[in-house]
């Protein structure tokens, strides 16, 4: 059913709502985008807000306005501090059936607003996502655009990590539930008039086979999300949002895929680089904020599915660990890396406060419920591989731990020859030999592989790997070189003569690769010589 039109206008599909801000030149492009719809002049309509750009943002909107009447309209205000207002005081006077957000600085795709109209009339979409991609940069979560879905759940798939409002919504919708965004958030308050209409509409859909949306990371670091925002209006941000949220929604798994989304985003940025910006007094203020947050609204079950190192820096800030978590910051900024530690059958990545008694945190915080595998593969590096005689020799350095490591079944070296399933371990390999070197900072494994096992499939590459085993899974994670050159060596094999390198292939890792130097009857011929002077 149409919406019904305000002030006596006609009804259109679809009103395009743009707030601008200082968005220069990004503006033109994303407005040229928008009047060349392929949806037609008389099926749209294009509100413009004027936040008190300072820019010249104001006089290109009038000169699109002036070129495109009946289209594109503007409204100029003084400046309100956010996208919130503008897009409000756009919302009050929307004609379409639909309404669609755009970010200034972003732009479409010619058939975008054509194809979302005709997949939610289709459908019956009160929320309709159309595929978004990044540009010059700018990253875009590309799970929920796997294929086109008529239906999802807010709850069970990938869209709470997709909450802008770049999205097409059932203008009918907005109005009978009175949503307008929150003025008195400077950001994030597209998130919740994303989040209530989603929770209130009867279908939510997604168009992901045509990119309808191209979101801009602009050079000069001015997205409002994007760029560099005061950590006080963020951590104001993050409040806001959870008590919202909680407002909204009953504790339970719905509430949790929320609240899991703005703790893991929203609730770590105060809590990064910038928090050393700030005097001791202050710093002291946001960890207490931060941990509120975290008593009141994030629960342990939650707090669990966090990256570690996000997890344990929430956990700082809520024991009030300034110190600690201010330290585990520099670090971080320092890239500094921690090694694996395999204890009792368990894996444990010993991040700050790992088995530090003063820190008072559980070992269960650090534990490595996914990922071992690349893990494992950051903290090992091949560091030596030289040919001795009829034998290679390389050496693997890893940043790995723990009792369990004193057990030659729970960390070994192995290859994986290319196109097999198959991984040689090489402390089982025939004629194999494999050292091992334990010491406080890691573990070294040097394997001496006889040449005729390298050389038994001919040409051949091989890939080093480390294989782990903790809780009875095994896990295969591939060793990257770090070697000061490559180890390259001619020697003969069954009467031909084979090409030996061991180097860093494309993406680093550590690959063994024999390959014959010569075709088999040129070394022939070669070989021939060399026994017979003067022969042919």
């Amino acid at each position: 059913m149409p919406s019904e039109a305000r002030d006596g206008a006609s009804p259109v599909d679809v009103t395009v709502i743009v707030a601008v801000y200082n968005t220069m030149p990004y503006l033109t492009a994303c407005l040229d985008s928008l009047v060349n719809q392929s949806i037609g002049a008389d099926r749209m309509e294009v509100i413009a807000v004027d936040d008190g750009s300072t820019d010249g943002s104001g006089a290109e909107l009038d000169r699109f306005a002036a070129a495109h009447p009946g289209v594109v309209k503007v409204l100029h205000q003084a400046n309100s501090g956010g996208p919130a207002a503008p897009s409000n005081r756009a919302l009050d006077i929307a004609n379409g059936r639909y309404v669609y957000f755009v970010g200034a600085d972003d732009h479409l795709g010619r058939r975008a607003l054509e194809k979302m109209v005709a997949a939610a009339d289709e459908w019956g979409s009160d929320v309709l996502v159309g595929k978004m991609e990044g540009v010059n940069g700018r990253e875009v979560k590309q799970d929920l655009f796997a294929e086109n879905r008529a239906e999802i759940d807010l709850f069970d798939s990938p869209l709470p990590w997709l909450l802008s409002n770049c999205k097409l919504f059932r203008r009918d919708l907005v109005e009978r539930h009175k949503l307008r965004f929150p003025e008195d958030m400077r950001i994030g308050s597209d998130q919740p008039f994303t989040i209530e209409a989603c929770v209130r509409a009867e279908r939510i859909s997604v168009l992901a086979d045509y990119t309808c949306y191209y979101a801009m990371l602009r050079d000069d670091g001015g997205n409002i999300t994007q760029g560099a925002v005061e950590i006080h209006t963020r951590l104001e941000c993050a409040e806001k949002l959870f008590g919202f949220v909680a407002g909204l929604l009953e504790p339970g798994a719905e509430r949790d895929a929320i609240v899991h989304r703005h703790a893991k985003w929203e609730l770590t940025k105060p809590i990064r680089e910038s928090l050393l910006e700030l005097d001791e007094d202050a710093r002291r203020d946001v960890c207490a904020r931060v941990g509120a947050i975290v008593d009141r609204y994030v629960p342990d079950h939650v707090l669990a599915l966090l990256p570690i190192r996000r997890k344990v820096r929430l956990r700082m800030a809520q024991r009030g660990d300034v110190a600690g978590l201010c330290a585990s910051i520099k670090a971080d900024a320092a890239d500094a890396t921690y090694p694996l530690v395999l204890r009792d059958g368990r894996a444990y990545y010993a991040y700050h406060g790992f088995d530090d008694p003063d820190a008072g945190l559980p070992d269960d915080l650090y534990e490595i419920a996914k990922g071992l595998r690349r893990r494992v593969t950051e903290a090992s590096r091949t560091v030596a591989a030289r040919r001795d005689g009829d034998v290679l020799e390389v050496t693997v350095r890893a940043r790995i731990t723990g009792a369990d490591v004193e057990d030659p079944g729970t960390v070994r070296l192995a290859y994986a020859p290319r196109g097999r399933d198959r991984r040689v371990s090489l402390d089982e390999a025939s004629g194999v030999t494999l050292d091992r070197a334990l010491a406080d900072d890691g573990l070294t494994l040097t394997a001496r592989i006889p040449m005729p096992l390298l050389f038994a499939a001919g040409k051949d590459k091989r890939t080093l790997r480390l294989i782990v085993r903790v809780s009875g899974d095994t896990h295969d994670a591939v060793v990257p070189a770090d070697l000061p050159g490559p180890c390259k060596s001619v020697l003969w094999h069954r009467a031909r003569p084979f090409r030996l390198s061991v180097r860093g292939d494309a993406r680093g890792h550590t690959a063994i690769e024999t390959r014959p130097a010569l075709p088999a009857r040129a070394a022939a011929r070669r070989l021939r010589r060399a026994t017979f002077p003067g022969g042919k």
